[in-house]
C-alpha cells in the first residue's frame, strides 16, 4: 500500500490505467481546508500559511492511518 494512495481509485476505464487523479492526501487537505474557511475571510498573507497547515494535518492523518492499518 502506498503512503499516499489515490482518494478515488478506479477500475478498468477502457484502457486507461486506474489509480490516477487526486491523492488521499489532497482529499484530506481539501476537507480540512473546507472546514477551516467556513466563516473566515481569506487574506493573501494568510493563504500560504493555511495551505501549509492543511497539508501538515493531512500528512498527520496519513501517518495515523498507517498506524491503524498495521
Amino acid at each position: 500500500m502506498s503512503d499516499n494512495p489515490s482518494a478515488f481509485p478506479s477500475g478498468d476505464m477502457g484502457g486507461v490505467e486506474p489509480g490516477h487523479g487526486m491523492t488521499l492526501r489532497d482529499w484530506f487537505a481539501g476537507q480540512v481546508l473546507a472546514g477551516r474557511v467556513v466563516g473566515i475571510a481569506l487574506h493573501a498573507e494568510r493563504m500560504e500559511g493555511l495551505a501549509r497547515q492543511v497539508y501538515e494535518l493531512a500528512d498527520a492523518m496519513l501517518a495515523e492511518r498507517a498506524k491503524v492499518a498495521s
